[in-house]
């Protein structure tokens, strides 16, 4: 298997029965395809509420303090997920706590924060010397090496997660759609925006595991951006953000078998070429209705 640009990669037959049978007979790419499957659905549900909410530089924030998480908990001997989880669920926590400021005061906070971990976390991988492919790993992702303990982990907490989003659902969309007259009627508006990003915190840690923590930030938002450019339609909406990242991950994790390359570039590529997609045929079908009014 590619570990390295030096290592020739499987090649791709026209057989593609017989590609994915070779191609699954390493239980580390099972474990692969079934870890993407949990990250990619609980990344486009949490996803779906964070463009619906207008809180992507929180989401980028707490992916960014990712990084230094998780090489902290290398540096102190642990394994990355603890450190995933623990200072992303933190950062999230932060940023909830300092909501109640001004916008202008948030951002500034929370982007200090995030700027002095991001250092802290490239001092903790230069501590740390007997880390090799770790940076590279932590950073743009990797399938390599995942574990079926891992992917039950992965199960569990995307479980959680999910089932309190369902949970929250109903109100939550309210809220996000409009605070004031949620708020109005009775809504816990603030106790759901601290729930929320909690539940932010956990999923980004998740997803950090296959993507890495630089392009977590693309796989929570793109898929969600691209079905809420497709149909307004909450329900459609979030089936297809859900589709969208499925996809994403899933061909990331082909092309990333088949080439030396990281697996967080092909996933975050995947996405902004649907993305993209999306936005054209929008602007190609708004200047043919366009041109059809005008006739």
């Amino acid at each position: 298997m590619p570990l390295s640009a030096d290592v020739i990669p499987p090649s791709w037959s026209w057989n593609i029965v017989a590609d994915f049978q070779q191609m699954w007979s390493y239980p580390f790419m099972v474990n692969a395809f079934r870890a993407g499957a949990i990250v990619a659905v609980v990344a486009a549900v949490t996803g779906w509420f964070v463009v619906l909410r207008r809180q992507t530089f929180a989401a980028h924030t707490v992916s960014a303090v990712a990084f230094p998480g998780a090489a902290g908990a290398v540096l102190l001997g642990f394994g990355a997920a603890y450190g995933y989880f623990t200072l992303c669920v933190a950062a999230a926590l932060v940023i909830a706590a300092v909501r109640g400021g001004g916008d202008g005061e948030e951002s500034a906070l929370t982007g200090t924060v995030q700027a002095f971990l991001l250092a802290c976390g490239f001092l903790f991988i230069a501590l740390y010397r007997g880390l090799l492919e770790g940076p590279q790993a932590i950073l743009f992702g990797t399938f390599l090496g995942i574990t079926t303990t891992q992917v039950t982990v992965l199960l569990c907490v995307g479980i959680a997660v999910l089932a309190v989003l369902a949970l929250i659902g109903r109100p939550l969309l309210f809220a996000s759609v409009d605070p004031r007259v949620a708020a109005a009627r009775g809504v816990p508006v603030r106790a759901l925006s601290v729930v929320f990003l909690v539940l932010l915190g956990a999923a980004t840690a998740e997803a950090s595991q296959i993507t890495g923590t630089l392009l977590v930030f693309a796989l929570m938002v793109m898929p969600a951006a691209t079905a809420r450019a497709v149909t307004a339609r909450p329900a459609v909406s979030l089936a297809l953000a859900v589709l969208f990242s499925l996809t994403a991950i899933w061909m990331g994790l082909i092309a990333a078998y088949y080439a030396p390359y990281p697996l967080g570039f092909f996933v975050t590529s995947f996405a902004f070429s649907g993305y993209v997609l999306t936005l054209g045929v929008r602007a190609l079908h708004g200047s043919l209705s366009s041109r059809g009014v005008a006739a």
